[in-house]
Order: structure tokens, then C-alpha cells, then sequence
């Protein structure tokens, strides 16, 4: 409800209950770590290597069957993996003359499943009047 021009006033978000992170609260902010998150955020910002990550949330896979899945060319692929990896979002292992993937730790996995929720969520929520 509009009153007055002023759009409808948006509740506030519960406040973090995790016990992992409620130690963060009050904190000052870290620009080193702003500065990472912020590059991870970047190598999460492309749709096809998000898809990569969709996909590792399920478990690790090699470049070949991440290619055959996603319907792409292993090069593609290949340089997608070089830049998830370099950002610490993915690790990787070999095995003979394939090389595995799989998200770096379950943060990764949260961050991903998260973004994909709230992707949803936002979708479904009706546009905010301005």
C-alpha cells in the first residue's frame, strides 16, 4: 500500500541466526575480504559457469562429462574451469589422464544454492513500485 507517494515500506530481514556467523556481527568490515568475495562474486556472475556450479553441487565431475551435460565444447569448458579454480571456488584432482572437479567446500555449495533460491524467490515477488 502507497501512502502518500512513499512506496510500501519493505520489512526488514530476520537477522542472521547462524551460529557460524554471529560472530561476524558488529565487526568491522575487511576490505581484503571484500575485495575476494567480490571476485568470487564476478566468476559466479557468468551464466554457463554457474551452470558448472549447479552441476558440482551434485558431485565432482571430469571436463568431459561437464561438456557433454552442458552440451559445450571442451575448450569452453576447460577456460570456465581455469577461472572457478583460480578464484578458489572449485578444486581439482587427476586421476590417470582425467582431471576431477568439485566445489572447493560447502560454503561454495550454500552460496550457490542460495543464489539460485533467492533468484526464484525475487522472480516470483511482484516489482516494486516506484
Amino acid at each position: 500500500m502507497e501512502i502518500k507517494g512513499k512506496p510500501d515500506v519493505v520489512e526488514p530481514l530476520a537477522e542472521c541466526r547462524s551460529e557460524e556467523h554471529e560472530a561476524d556481527h558488529g565487526q568491522p568490515v575487511d576490505s581484503v575480504a571484500c575485495d575476494r568475495a567480490a571476485a568470487i562474486f564476478r566468476a559466479l556472475g557468468d551464466p554457463n559457469r554457474l551452470r558448472i556450479l549447479v552441476m558440482l553441487r551434485e558431485g565432482e565431475r571430469c571436463v568431459t562429462a561437464i561438456a557433454s551435460e552442458l552440451g559445450d565444447n571442451m575448450p569452453a569448458i576447460s577456460q570456465r574451469l581455469k577461472l572457478l579454480r583460480s578464484e578458489r571456488v572449485i578444486t581439482s584432482r587427476r586421476e590417470g589422464k582425467h582431471v576431477f572437479y568439485a566445489l572447493a567446500d560447502r560454503c561454495v555449495s550454500e552460496l550457490v544454492t542460495h543464489a539460485l533460491r533467492h533468484a526464484a524467490e525475487a522472480t516470483a515477488r511482484p516489482e516494486p513500485v516506484t
